[in-house]
């Protein structure tokens, strides 16, 4: 159901990146640099990290990154051949969560964070396209800390050249309609970067 959406503040930035299946809103500075330092630090020491081990064509591996998943009461969430349960939400969490949410036309019920250590962490190419996330998930991606690029490919065009966007410390992007259908997404390794990131993407489950 959507849901009325609040005027955001003049001095954030919004660039939409509007293709053939492609719809996506993307907020600089969504989070300014005290919100994001301090959210940044109660991330980091409040989220009951794991390192999971996944499952992809038939092989285990363990990731390299550090995932958290929170969210309502059963809303458990299933990737790469592992099922996690929700964490509940605390307040940090859910300050994050009620600020995007303003610019949002859903309200999400869960959200995966990831923590990067550095450059040498990455996320491959895939979509967020889950059959528990619905026909056409909104997802919406809040980074801390590195910026990192964020990089979109056609699924079905590979010719097609990628999109790129910067994910600031603090940023917002929000992808809707049916981009998780027709795009994938993913965080390359960039070795010189030497600095943390952590990312929530948060989603609804039904």
């Amino acid at each position: 159901m959507n849901k009325q959406l609040s005027i955001i503040n003049p001095s954030v930035s919004v660039n939409k990146i509007l293709k053939d299946n492609l719809k996506i809103k993307v907020f600089e500075y969504y989070f300014n640099a005290n919100e994001s330092a301090t959210l940044f630090d109660k991330l980091l020491n409040n989220t009951k990290w794991k390192n999971e081990t996944v499952n992809v064509w038939g092989v285990k591996h363990s990731l390299r990154r550090r995932t958290a998943w929170y969210g309502d009461e059963g809303k458990s969430y299933s990737y790469s051949g592992i099922t996690v349960l929700p964490n509940k939400w605390y307040k940090e969490l859910l300050q994050i969560k009620n600020k995007i949410e303003e610019v949002t036309p859903i309200e999400f019920n869960s959200v995966l964070i990831n923590d990067y250590l550095d450059g040498n962490i990455g996320m491959g190419w895939h979509s967020d396209d889950e059959k528990e996330l619905g026909e056409n998930p909104i997802i919406g991606s809040v980074s801390f800390g590195a910026e990192r690029d964020f990089y979109l490919k056609s699924k079905q065009d590979s010719d097609r050249e990628k999109v790129k966007i910067k994910a600031t410390n603090g940023s917002y992007i929000l992808m809707m309609d049916n981009t998780q259908h027709h795009w994938l997404h993913s965080i390359p390794i960039r070795k010189k970067i030497k600095d943390r990131r952590i990312n929530l993407t948060f989603r609804k489950i039904l």
